[in-house]
């Protein structure tokens, strides 16, 4: 890979190494346009982060960007010509999963030297970036009754509580007609319990409908929650339905207030920051600027302790040899792969999903020509560093560091399964433009190109696509990004907050049977 940290680009086209048979457009490129340093000419128009081959590619010739092969030439492809998804053949191949060979530990930065942030210490050590009360639902069927009760704090009643951020609802459309126990039932549990243990979450109530299979008693014996002032429940069937369910709900929440209202931020080290990694509406130049910015990041917030949590499993599908190269045992590595190898056999076989090639319409149009592209990309967000752990969703994450958690490529439930292990943060990294927030976590979110965050600045925390610009580098740009993430983590609102973003993104994975 040829190191841009430092570098800042220029010129019409990008070469990210000396091996790579295509070069990326930095700019749209007309053809009979002679492109520097390659020895040839455009031969049809490029748009801006599409690909160009570099030299004669013979059908059957592997495509490589980064010296990751992408994909292979389904036809005889001139130097010159643009290498898209109508010339490129996404198939399966070999990979060498050398697991460990890679590994270098973190060469932390000293605790006393480490970066800060103001936070909400809760009684078990964790660490808040906001203060929320919750309300969660058992089952769909209480969704409505959850909402009606945290929307009953308007702006104007929560002045009365400045130190609490706001009540957010947490509903889904599961907990009943599902599998009474098994992965389904465990994997919604698993993410609700996360939520209500969330250092984000001063307080919570559980609400359910009385007679769904997913039962608040059950739920909370399985995720190990005691019910005392902070965590308090109630049944609609039993305190008398829809109007009745949702006054005892306000009132619930009023007896937590004051003592939420109790917390305040104080100084902590920046190993507190736990921050889960998303990319959505990703384009061609995601690999160029706003991942491997991100990544830069993350490698510094591993350094200050902090933890880095990548996910979207599909979306790094086709190179997670780069990843179980880094991990830090032997048994890191194969958690890895046995969780690739569930998706391609057990979970998507025969199924026109991400994962078995085709990305979504956006995602072309941007200049991605396959799944394999887009994790080439997505994979960068987790910066440089070793592989401490893998988790399955919404599992705890125990580990510092650089970790992988499984989820689904689709955002929301990405996202939901990341804040349930404990992120409390999220960082989003879009080059089309994605419209996200999360509750009880602030979300940034940040820009591959500059045109995208002019014309959606309202939605864009950060730009990246200085990078391309030539105004900063990789480096630059990654200590630019964990500034931002500290301050916002000490209480700097982000765009989406500013938007209210985050009360409808709650989507944990449902997998199983609805019957």
């Amino acid at each position: 890979m040829i190191d841009l940290k430092a570098k800042r680009l220029n010129g019409p086209v990008i070469r990210l190494h000396p091996d790579d048979n295509v070069v990326v457009a930095r700019i749209d490129i007309e053809p009979g346009t002679s492109i520097p340093g390659e020895n040839m000419l455009a031969r049809n128009k490029v748009p801006a982060g599409y690909k160009i081959a570099t030299t004669q590619l013979r059908k059957g010739d592997p495509v490589l960007k980064y010296q990751v092969t992408i994909g292979f030439a389904a036809e005889d492809i001139p130097a010159g010509t643009m290498v898209h998804a109508h010339n490129i053949d996404f198939r399966e191949f070999d990979r060498d999963y050398a697991i460990g060979r890679d590994y270098r530990p973190v060469e932390m930065i000293p605790e006393d030297q480490r970066k800060t942030f103001e936070g909400y210490v809760r009684a078990d050590g964790r660490v808040g970036t906001r203060n929320f009360i919750a309300v969660v639902s058992s089952v769909n069927c209480s969704a409505t009754v959850s909402h009606a009760v945290a929307d009953w704090f308007t702006p104007e009643r929560m002045a009365e509580w400045p130190n609490v951020d706001g009540v957010a609802a947490f509903t889904h459309s599961t907990g009943c007609g599902m599998e009474l126990s098994g992965e389904p039932m465990q994997l919604l549990r698993r993410t609700l319990g996360g939520y209500m243990r969330h250092p984000n979450v001063a307080g919570v109530v559980v609400i359910g409908l009385g007679c769904e299979r997913n039962q608040i008693a059950g739920l909370l014996a399985e995720q190990g929650l005691a019910p005392g002032p902070m965590l308090k429940s109630l049944v609609m069937q039993e305190v008398g339905g829809t109007r009745k369910s949702i006054d005892a709900g306000v009132a619930v929440v009023k007896e937590m207030m004051e003592e939420a209202n109790k917390a305040t931020r104080e100084t902590v080290s920046a190993a507190h920051l736990s921050v889960g990694l998303q990319c959505g509406g990703s384009d061609g130049f995601s690999s160029i600027t706003a991942n491997p910015a991100l990544g830069a990041a993350m490698d510094l917030l591993v350094r200050h302790g902090g933890t880095a949590i990548l996910s979207e499993t599909p979306e790094i599908y086709g190179v997670e040899h780069t990843l179980t190269r880094r991990a830090a045992s032997q048994e890191v590595g194969e958690k890895l792969i046995e969780r690739i190898r569930w998706w391609k056999d057990v979970y998507t076989p025969g199924r026109d999903t991400q994962i078995n090639g085709v990305v979504s319409p956006g995602n072309q149009a941007g200049g991605l020509a396959n799944i394999l592209e887009k994790s080439l990309g997505s994979s960068m967000k987790g910066g440089t560093g070793p592989l401490m752990d893998v988790f399955r969703y919404a599992e705890p994450i125990t580990t510092k560091g650089f970790v992988f958690m499984d989820t689904p490529g689709f955002d929301p439930v990405s996202a939901t399964g990341q804040v349930a292990g404990g992120a409390n943060m999220i960082a989003f990294t879009t080059g089309r433009g994605s419209m996200y927030g999360a509750k009880p976590v602030p979300s940034v979110k940040l820009a591959t190109n500059t045109p995208m965050f002019r014309r959606l600045e309202e939605d864009m925390d950060i730009n990246c696509g200085e990078i391309l610009d030539g105004t900063a580098s990789l480096s630059e740009m990654g200590e630019r990004i964990l500034d931002l993430l500290l301050r916002t983590a000490s209480g700097e609102p982000t765009k989406s907050e500013q938007l209210g973003l985050g009360k409808h993104e709650f989507a944990p994975w449902q997998i199983g049977i609805t019957g």
